[in-house]
């Protein structure tokens, strides 16, 4: 099965590569071993396979349990996801995701729940901050640019748009049971992926001046 999967990883990476260009940043941050969580923003389907062959080890989801009840589809992602009720997790959810943890597995996870419609963030749920704190392992901020354009809500088809990913600096957070704690956890997480995301922005607005100065400084060139 990990033979069967490192191909099919390799494939995805390729077509990704080739027809939405995919970049990948910050892949240094994200330790080799140990429990890791890593935490990302999510605007389309295809965000849970783009972290995936963006990373170098083989990650665990968070998937909606409604997915597992899919024909063929849910023992699929029965192999490769830890189900989740919308709302508040089970228990015994927690403590299945905290027991990989623990083991040193890497799980990845949406903070906000659900994917966002517009692409802009929405409330943090508390379960980022339950793993972190109950789990003890560090957490990293992701953010996913470009997969909203490439499949956005409603489509039936990919586009070839680019993909960027974006691997933050891991977050270290007290361990702890108390509620108020978790909640404080989470949206410090997403205020990290939202500095990712403002970060990459004025990256992009640099990348950009400089590149039409560039073109510009070439064409006074001719004409001189």
């Amino acid at each position: 099965m990990n033979f069967i999967y490192l191909i099919c990883k390799a494939i995805l990476f390729a077509f990704l590569k080739i027809f939405n260009r995919l970049e990948v940043i910050g892949a240094e941050n994200v330790p080799l071993k140990g429990g890791v969580i890593i935490a990302a923003n999510h605007v389309s389907y295809m965000d849970p396979p783009v972290i995936g062959v963006s990373l170098k080890r083989r990650p665990v989801y968070m998937a909606r349990e409604g997915l597992f009840k899919i024909p063929i589809l849910g023992s699929f992602i029965r192999m490769f996801a830890i189900p989740v009720r919308r709302g508040e997790p089970q228990p015994a959810t927690v403590k299945e995701a905290i027991r990989r943890l623990k083991k040193g597995e890497l799980i990845v996870i949406f903070p906000e729940g659900s994917r966002s419609i517009d692409g802009t963030f929405l409330d943090a749920k508390r379960g980022v901050g339950v793993l972190s704190a109950m789990g003890g392992v560090p957490v990293i901020p992701t953010f996913i640019k470009g997969t909203e354009k490439a499949l956005p809500v409603g489509a039936k088809f990919l586009k070839p748009s680019k993909i960027k990913v974006i691997f933050g600096k891991p977050m270290n957070f007290d361990k702890g049971t108390d509620k108020q704690l978790h909640e404080r956890i989470s949206k410090d997480i997403i205020e990290e992926i939202k500095n990712l995301k403002a970060k990459e922005q004025v990256s992009s607005e640099k990348g950009l001046k400089s590149f039409c100065s560039g073109v510009w400084g070439s064409i006074l060139i001719q004409w001189k």
